[in-house]
């Protein structure tokens, strides 16, 4: 399991993505898209379009994890594009 300490760093990629990208490709996103690397031990959230999927993209030291959640009723709640991208 990962820990997230008070100081973490928090990316929200506000475009969606497609779900079906899995550790390389969220990896190029991280690195591409939002210009920050996926080693730093930060957080990168991803959502689909209908905000009902969400994946974290997170290096804890030895290797990535990535995470996913689906909800089965109501959308995460997302920044707009016009918002920052980091928390």
């Amino acid at each position: 399991m990962f820990g997230l300490g008070l100081a973490t760093k928090i990316y929200v990629a506000v475009d969606a993505v497609d779900m079906r990208k899995g550790f390389d490709g969220l990896y190029g996103l991280v690195r591409d898209q939002l210009g920050q690397d996926p080693l730093s031990g930060y957080l990168f959230l991803f959502s689909n379009r209908t905000r009902t999927r969400l994946k974290a993209l997170v290096w804890d030291g030895s290797g990535l994890w990535v995470c996913a959640k689906r909800l089965e009723k109501g959308r995460f709640r997302w920044p707009a594009a016009s918002e920052p991208s980091a928390a």
